[in-house]
């Protein structure tokens, strides 16, 4: 009875929040008109042609997707800040930002035609990299305000299907820390896994311990990683 009434009290908190960033967006709206002009509306249009059927062709819904996540992120509504995109894909929450100017880059793996002809379209830049488990991102030159990643795949063994642990997780953190800004920001959001979940208790626990402000799919590092892992990281630099 104890256990049904704090997952009660967990879902009731979420169904709160969640509730809370909807009425949040019809308040501070965001109309994508503003944000298309000046784009290349033929262009466009023939590559979605061209694509019909791939799950990303579908140009106005993924727009729609990535304007509740810069609603969400209050980012439509916030001075300009570098963004760092993990996984950009075909980069519509980039091309969004750069409309409220942003500072935007990508990263993502060069083997989609239909990502690369929309970033094209969008002028939005990309680094092409493969996130890998114990790897460091490339030189990018820069410290970012936000880092971001949608929908993650890349913490899949797809050999396996199994997922990283605390061990692949560290190590990125410690990476993404020394990427950001003063006051920097993370903000994450996972595939589920094969039972439904988004997280195992292991992992739950890791990122609670590094500050992480965890609702379900949502892992939000409001300050960057917890300090004692930036005081470790600062030493490994």
């Amino acid at each position: 009875m104890k256990l049904h009434r704090k997952l009660a009290k967990l879902a009731r908190r979420e169904t709160y929040r969640r509730g809370w960033r909807r009425a949040q967006r019809s308040v501070f709206r965001l109309p994508l008109g503003p944000v298309l002009a000046g784009l290349d509306q033929n262009r466009l249009a023939e590559i979605q042609k061209r694509y019909a059927g791939e799950k990303y062709a579908d140009v106005d819904q993924w727009l729609r997707v990535n304007r509740e996540r810069v609603q969400d992120l209050k980012l439509h509504r916030s001075p300009p800040q570098r963004v760092l995109d993990l996984g950009c894909g075909g980069g519509f929450f980039l091309f969004i930002l750069k409309r409220f100017g942003h500072s935007v880059l990508g990263l993502d793996l060069d083997e989609s035609s239909l990502f690369k002809e929309l970033l094209e379209v969008f002028r939005v830049p990309r680094t092409v990299f493969r996130i890998q488990p114990f790897e460091s991102l490339p030189n990018l030159h820069q410290q970012f305000d936000w880092i971001t990643a949608f929908s993650i795949g890349f913490d899949r063994y797809r050999a396996t299907n199994s997922r990283w642990g605390p061990g692949e997780w560290d190590f990125l953190l410690r990476d993404l820390q020394r990427r950001l800004a003063p006051g920097g920001k993370i903000y994450l959001t996972l595939n589920p896994l094969p039972n439904g979940d988004y997280l195992t208790s292991e992992l739950r626990d890791f990122f609670s311990k590094r500050g992480a402000d965890i609702e379900r799919e949502r892992i939000f590092f409001t300050n960057g990683v917890h300090k004692q892992l930036a005081r470790s990281t600062s030493g490994d630099a």
